[in-house]
């Protein structure tokens, strides 16, 4: 269940352990006089004080300043690390004023730079301070990692200001390339990675995949939670208690990382490192960014019941397929909101069943996701449910009856949530592998994947009015219904009261199916100009749909 969400938690909230680091030859920087300097086989030394240094820079890009929260990929990365000996330090864009200055400061004296991106827009600040770098110093070694490199690693090593990949689990690669790097020594014994020697690229074999439980805890305390909220207005973080998916949604990345092997964290160990998180940084919500949380049922109700024999305090999210929610009876489903369970976001996707045929999703019951909406709102957990529009193979009539679906869950049962996305082929997903068959114009390098973000790609088969109706179709559900994000700044009492008078034309919009003349949406833009409302850091100007660029 491989959404836009899921990715970002992948790279930036959730623990996800991929870098891309570099180290490319060239002429060193001058050693003090009298001291020798050696050239590496793979990578050029840039002095002994330099090279010998212990300290590593990471750099997080931002994807959304409104929702931020501690980056968990390099918090895993960074534990084997610190008890090497290394000095971490951590430049968050969101949180760091200045960042780039910042980032100038820090390597000076730095063993190298790591950046984990996902598919989308935290390339175009990955790709900037990379640039940055290489043009202050040619030979300093940058790191890339995350979902992007990992699926896509021969492409991402080719950007000439790419040295060194780290692909899938990176904590042990991470590792071994830092002691590489400060021994001078060659690479091809790490697994996991690519890097360049003479120009050309070599990639090692796979790091074979650890289960959760052999993977060391992620050092929170290297994350700004004070930083966070003064952003987000919510002190929250992520947590990862299981990994993998056994289902193959053709349009998931999840295959294309872990596989379909689901493991998951005793019971014992998530609910004393949940406890010990929100108690130690005082968080009021943690969001289990697990794949499917609720694969194994009985683990599931095992750790609510121990967080309630714990006196628990603090809300947590999880993320499910609808089929594996619909197991839940009410007697379960309240037992898991005494356990702080606050929401349980699940991939529905379309509720067309011809297209749910398309995405592999043939375990979907429309009748089942009524049964379980009713209960978890009687338990008071809120379902919530991500939407993709203009999947290959939807037409109208198809998305019709996502849309009516919708709007009747939501009219029967108040404080469901729906969030919509157009639909992109990521790397890694089955579906990408059709991505020419499509007509889809696939990037051909590293920068020409920052704008391949679903909210503006332009299909092939979704063009022109067609495009522009179903983006003002997702305009009016934003506002047709009351959502609750992560973010708790945002609109003041004045943007709410308008938003609620602009709810109900929304809706006798959406039930008629007439985008026409879309005053409310007019109103709401008018609203931002009066009420200042929190936006994207990265992508807020280009949030326009006739703006949208084509990927054909």
């Amino acid at each position: 269940m491989m959404t836009i969400w899921r990715q970002l938690a992948l790279a930036r909230l959730v623990p996800f352990p991929y870098f891309i680091l570099g180290s490319s030859p060239g002429t060193p920087r001058s050693a003090p006089s009298g001291l020798p300097e050696r050239v590496g086989k793979d990578v050029t030394l840039r002095g002994i004080f330099v090279k010998s240094s212990k300290k590593i820079v990471f750099f997080v890009a931002s994807f959304s300043s409104i929702e931020a929260t501690a980056p968990l990929g390099i918090l895993a990365i960074s534990t084997p690390l610190l008890k090497a000996g290394y000095d971490i330090r951590i430049i968050d864009s969101t949180i760091t004023p200045n960042y780039k200055k910042r980032i100038m400061e820090e390597v000076k004296d730095a063993l190298c730079l790591g950046i984990s991106v996902v598919t989308g827009p935290m390339i175009r600040e990955t790709v900037d301070v990379a640039k940055m770098i290489k043009k202050w110093d040619p030979d300093f070694p940058i790191i890339l990692g995350g979902w992007h490199p990992s699926l896509l690693p021969g492409q991402t090593l080719e950007a000439p200001y790419v040295d060194i990949i780290v692909r899938a689990q990176g904590e042990d690669s991470m590792l071994e390339v830092a002691n590489r790097l400060r021994d001078d020594a060659p690479l091809d014994d790490v697994l996991g990675i690519g890097f360049k020697r003479d120009g050309k690229m070599q990639l090692t074999p796979e790091r074979p995949l650890k289960t959760l439980d052999k993977m060391p805890a992620k050092a929170y305390h290297l994350a700004d939670f004070d930083a966070y909220e003064k952003v987000c207005g919510r002190r929250w973080t992520m947590y990862v208690s299981s990994l993998a998916c056994p289902f193959n949604c053709f349009y998931c990345t999840n295959a294309g990382v872990y596989g379909r092997k689901w493991n998951a964290l005793p019971v014992e160990q998530v609910v004393e490192e949940t406890m010990e998180l929100a108690k130690r940084y005082r968080l009021e919500l943690l969001w289990m960014a697990d794949d499917n949380f609720l694969v194994d049922l009985d683990r599931s109700l095992k750790i609510a019941e121990a967080l309630v024999r714990a006196g628990s305090t603090f809300k947590w999210s999880v993320q499910a397929t609808t089929n594996l929610t619909a197991r839940l009876t009410i007697e379960e489903l309240t037992l898991l909101r005494r356990s702080g369970l606050h929401q349980i976001c699940q991939g529905i996707e379309t509720a067309s069943p011809t297209v749910m045929k398309l995405m592999n999703k043939d375990f979907q019951i429309l009748g089942d996701i009524y049964q379980s909406t009713e209960r978890c709102i009687k338990a008071g957990v809120i379902p919530s449910f991500n939407i993709i529009f203009g999947f290959p193979g939807e037409g109208p009539k198809e998305r019709r009856e996502t849309v009516s679906f919708m709007m009747d869950i939501c009219q029967k049962f108040p404080g469901a949530e729906f969030w919509t996305n157009i639909f992109t082929p990521y790397p890694g997903s089955p579906i990408f592998q059709q991505a020419a068959k499509l007509g889809i114009e696939v990037p051909k390098s590293l920068e020409g994947w920052v704008d391949y973000f679903p909210r503006y790609t332009v299909l092939p088969w979704l063009q022109g009015k067609d495009h522009q109706r179903v983006q003002t179709m997702r305009d009016y559900l934003r506002i047709a219904f009351d959502r609750a994000p992560i973010a708790t700044t945002g609109h003041g009492r004045f943007a709410k009261a308008i938003q609620h008078l602009t709810a109900y034309p929304a809706r006798v919009r959406l039930n008629h199916d007439f985008y026409n003349f879309p005053v409310e949406l007019w109103i709401n833009r008018q609203l931002k100009n009066i009420v200042k409302l929190p936006k994207p850091s990265v992508d807020a100007k280009r949030l326009q749909p006739e703006t949208a660029p084509s990927c054909t």
